[in-house]
């Protein structure tokens, strides 16, 4: 029997092992002479190990047929990995604690339009999951030497129920 999810609301204290959520809410300042408020520092975006760099990208992705199946995890050991939603469509976000890779501890969670993440260093997730139409996404993450990218097949694939 396949195991089955339900997405939850992503926020930033559920999602506080895993990464940061990226929105703007909270504390702001007023710059440009009061027509633009700052949401400052809403990553911890850490991509120096090994001389990396950064790079910023544009993913573009195409939703996966409903029921959506989960084969695969990623994670990068050497760098955290942002994703920041372009298209004003809502996306799924599917992750592990980093470490030895559980699929126990696999939640997913449902992102709004105006919600970013900024995976951890080793932090077990899914590909960039679109919903409703292709959809952009703005990433942040590490170029440079060493192998960043660890990818695991699940023993027990599961469906996304939405």
């Amino acid at each position: 029997m396949t195991r089955t999810l339900s997405p939850i609301p992503l926020t930033s204290a559920i999602f506080a092992p895993f990464g940061d959520v990226i929105a703007a809410h909270g504390h702001s300042t007023p710059i440009n002479y009061g027509h633009t408020r700052r949401y400052h520092d809403l990553a911890a975006i850490d991509v120096n190990a090994q001389g990396g760099q950064t790079l910023v990208n544009i993913f573009r992705s195409t939703p996966l047929p409903l029921p959506i199946r989960i084969e695969i995890m990623e994670r990068h050991p050497l760098s955290s990995q942002m994703f920041m939603p372009l298209s004003g469509n809502p996306y799924l976000v599917v992750v592990a604690p980093k470490g030895a890779f559980d699929e126990s501890q696999i939640k997913v969670f449902l992102a709004s339009a105006n919600q970013g993440v900024n995976y951890h260093a080793g932090t077990w997730h899914h590909y960039s999951l679109a919903l409703d139409a292709v959809s952009d996404f703005l990433v942040v993450d590490r170029g440079g030497d060493g192998d960043n990218c660890d990818e695991v097949e699940l023993a027990k694939p599961f469906l996304i129920n939405l």
